[in-house]
């Protein structure tokens, strides 16, 4: 599937296009010509072999009048699909524009920076449209999972499973999951994601973003593998601007926008971590094979169950799994009262990937620790409750 489809002769135009999808964008790009405009919508989407395009992109070059028309029918027969108009603007064509349904216009010589930014916009905008129809008359609480990452301690790998997991899923709905980092003082989601983001946390609970869910959206930062970040506030003493109601308010609007809203916690039961329960739909517990994480876990879910808040979703990760650890698989499920679902070994090539900034699952890398991750991503997969091999909790081993 082309994701974006240009329709312009100027070349400089494609090709600024072009960088700024690979820049920070998902997908791939088809270009056609002026004249491609006289055969209509039906025959302009009817080439794409699979889903139809997201974007469209009128560039410089088009006539405006049949960039309108065709616009015009676009929003009629594929309102899912945004249309963009490279033109010099008037407020006689604004109001055309408007009323012909084109979602944004944008200025022909607009440098690959302005360009990227309008085109994420242009693409939530579809997304969320996309999701509207495909569920006519679906009540507001048919809304994405939010998954809540958690371990009772730090130093366990919970960033790097959340991370992994959200690269994971990116890949079964691409454009459709989103991380937060709620470890507001010390959240490295940003490093394990090799991101350098300009609005964080604070941004998004204050101001015109709390109460707009589009204002929100482009507060949100993209990553080359089709997924968006929310990352932690860059200073510790921001954390404290960051109320456990502004995280119930934030996760209820991420959720109406996403397939999957992954939470990447602090370590232990904060107040920010309690909140994210309020909302989840699954809980992810990551727990390292060693004593003291192993009994933070057995208490925490104690705690948990007497609060009434562990999700319907409940998913135990052991990580750094190694036989020479003085504990069995067998010792950890006992002492925690819970089947482990999915083991990660102990790998050199996972905690390289952390230092790097590139999640594993993102690399492509062969290696047993992420086929773990895989198999924990699996478990979020649509289709998972329905595969004839599933079982709920398949014994795990330790290599």
């Amino acid at each position: 599937m082309s994701r974006f489809i240009v329709i312009s002769p100027v070349a400089d135009f494609e090709r600024r296009v072009r960088e700024a999808v690979s820049g920070g964008l998902y997908g791939t790009i088809r270009t056609l010509p002026s004249s491609a405009l006289n055969a209509g919508p039906h025959d302009i989407i009817g080439q794409q072999t699979d889903e139809p395009p997201e974007v469209i992109i009128l560039g410089p070059g088009v006539a405006a009048d049949e960039a309108l028309k065709l616009a015009t029918v676009i929003d009629l027969q594929y309102p899912e699909i945004s249309v963009v108009l490279a033109a010099d603007t008037s407020a006689e064509l604004v109001l055309s524009a408007m009323r012909a349904g084109i979602r944004d216009i944008i200025s022909p010589d607009a440098d690959v920076q302005t360009i990227r930014v309008l085109l994420e916009r242009a693409c939530l905008s579809a997304a969320g449209r996309r999701r509207g129809l495909s569920a006519p008359g679906a009540s507001q609480r048919d809304v994405g999972r939010v998954i809540a990452v958690m371990s009772p301690k730090g130093g366990v790998g919970k960033t790097t499973v959340a991370t992994n997991l959200a690269v994971g899923l990116g890949k079964v709905a691409p454009m459709s999951v989103v991380i937060v980092d709620l470890d507001l003082q010390f959240g490295d989601v940003a490093s394990g994601l090799l991101l350098d983001p300009e609005h964080t946390l604070v941004d998004a609970v204050t101001g015109a973003a709390s109460r707009d869910t589009m204002v929100l959206k482009a507060l949100l930062t993209v990553h080359p593998s089709g997924i968006y970040a929310l990352c932690a506030p860059k200073s510790p003493n921001e954390a404290d601007l960051i109320t456990a109601e502004h995280v119930r308010q934030l996760l209820a609007q991420l959720a109406t926008e996403f397939s999957y809203v992954v939470v990447d916690t602090a370590p232990g039961l904060g107040e920010h971590a309690l909140a994210t329960l309020e909302h989840a739909t699954d809980a992810v517990w990551v727990v390292g094979m060693d004593i003291p994480s192993v009994r933070g876990l057995r208490s925490g879910l104690v705690i948990l169950d007497e609060l009434s808040l562990v999700p319907e979703g409940r998913h135990v990760v052991l990580n750094f799994a190694n036989r020479r650890s003085g504990l069995s698989l067998q010792d950890v499920e006992a002492t925690i009262g819970v089947p482990i679902d999915v083991v990660i070994p102990l790998s050199a090539t996972l905690a390289l990937s952390t230092n790097k900034g590139v999640p594993v699952l993102q690399d492509g890398v062969r290696d047993p620790a992420a086929k773990g991750l895989h198999k924990l991503v699996e478990r979020f997969h649509p289709d998972w409750g329905t595969r004839a091999h599933r079982k709920l909790h398949r014994r795990a081993v330790v290599s």
